[in-house]
Parts: structure tokens; sequence; C-alpha cells
């Protein structure tokens, strides 16, 4: 058998384990079934409503043009910023964590208690969930970037004020422009609304795609409400087919 061969086997058994985990059930993938579950989950971008062109029309435009030469050297230039009193209150700065040019960037709303004691977006247990999602769909936190609408935990974990977003978002413009990803997948209600600039909840804007800087963008639920709400695991799923649906048929 060929490496290839034996490294896609590989990554079903992964992914069929997340799954697994994730609450998901148990599906078991013959060598002889890749190919037509490759053409199903492609075949699935079609269940979301959209125009035929807006498959590559978006991917096609670099709107945003990057101001720093890299995303170190942008990290280095805002990690001690005092733009606004979150400042004065962090432990660490939290600017994001991936694959520089990612093709997929995951976007939360803001630091929690263990990112702030690590400066990592996305650990303790949402992380671990968020870890088990990527694998779900064959991905890790290498293949993609993770980032936050604020890079500081609010007091108490309390939600972003529209002022701090204000001041917080040219920031993660800026890693959208330096990475260029061909889609972003939002997490939770607040960075949802805060991208597209809506007071939508967030159940009217799952289910359908949008589009942030020329970038086409999924809604999905935080992992932190899976934990709460373990019922919105499957609706996850779902956004998360559709998501790797649309990278397989952009690739």
């Amino acid at each position: 058998m060929k490496d290839r061969d034996v490294s896609t086997l590989e990554l079903l058994r992964r992914a069929m384990a997340a799954q697994i985990e994730l609450g998901l059930g148990e599906m078991i993938i013959q060598p002889r079934q890749r190919q037509a579950l490759q053409s199903t989950l492609v075949e699935e971008v079609s269940a979301f409503p959209m125009k035929q062109d807006d498959i590559f029309g978006p991917i096609a435009r670099k709107v945003l043009e990057p101001q720093y030469e890299s995303l170190e050297a942008h990290r280095q230039a805002i990690c001690n910023c005092q733009a606004c009193p979150l400042g004065a209150t962090r432990t660490k700065f939290v600017y994001g964590a991936g694959n520089p040019k990612a093709d997929i960037m995951f976007i939360g709303e803001a630091p929690g208690f263990n990112e702030d004691q690590t400066g990592e977006p996305f650990v303790g247990r949402a992380g671990e969930l968020l870890d088990k999602i990527l694998a779900a769909i064959q991905f890790s936190r290498s293949d993609v970037f993770i980032a936050n609408i604020l890079k500081c935990r609010p007091p108490n974990n309390r939600d972003p004020q529209p002022d701090e977003m204000e001041k917080c978002l040219p920031y993660l413009i800026e890693q959208i422009a330096s990475i260029q990803p061909k889609l972003i997948c939002s997490l939770g209600r607040i960075a949802a609304q805060a991208l597209l600039k809506t007071s939508k909840p967030l159940g009217k804007l799952r289910g359908q795609w949008h589009e942030f800087s020329g970038v086409p963008m999924m809604v999905t639920y935080h992992p932190a409400a899976l934990l709460r709400f373990p019922g919105y695991k499957r609706d996850t799923w779902t956004d998360m087919q559709q998501l790797k649906a649309r990278y397989d048929a952009l690739k």
C-alpha cells in the first residue's frame, strides 16, 4: 500500500475517533469508500444557499493588504497594547496561534482564564473540545489559525464591550490580511455579531454562508457552549461538515 493511502486511512481513523468522542456515533470507512466519501463531502456544499460562482469568487479577491511583514512582527508591535483598560488587567496577551499561512481561520470572542494564564488561545476544556472538532474534520491546530476578537481577557470572563472590540478588531483584520485564509469559521454569537456587524441571534446566522472582507465565513457554536448544552453538538457537526466540504471543493 502506498504511503499516501496509509496517511489517508490514518486521518480517517482519527476523524472517526474524534466523532465518537464528540458523541456523534461510529462510522467505519473501507478503503474503496474513500473516493465516494470525498465526493459526498464536496456535494454537500450545495446544501447551503449560495450562488454557484460564490464558491470561488470571494477566494480569488485579496481584499486586505497586510501592513506588517509577518505575523510575528505584528505580534511584537502590539503585544504591549494599552489601548483599552483590559491592557492593565491581563496576565498575558493572547495573540493567536497556528499556521501563519492557514487556509482556515477560527475566530472566537475573547480569552478566558486559562488563555490569560498561558497566552494561548482556546485551552482548557473548551480548547480540548475544539481539538476534537478539528480532528473530526481531519485538521489539527497546526493546520489552522486560531484567534479571538479581543487579545486580552475581560474581567470575570464577562462579554466583550463594544469599545473594547472596536479597539481590538483592527488587530484581527491585520492577522487576516497577513494569513489570507480561504475560509473563516466564527465561533459563537459575539464573534459572529462583531464580524458581521449585526445583532441577529446565532440561530439566524447559522446555516448560511457569510462574508468578511471578501472571505467566506461560517458561523457555528462556541465550544464552551457545547460543554453547557451538549444538544448543540449535532448542529455544530453539520456546520463542520459543510465547512470541510467547501474547503475540499476549493482545494
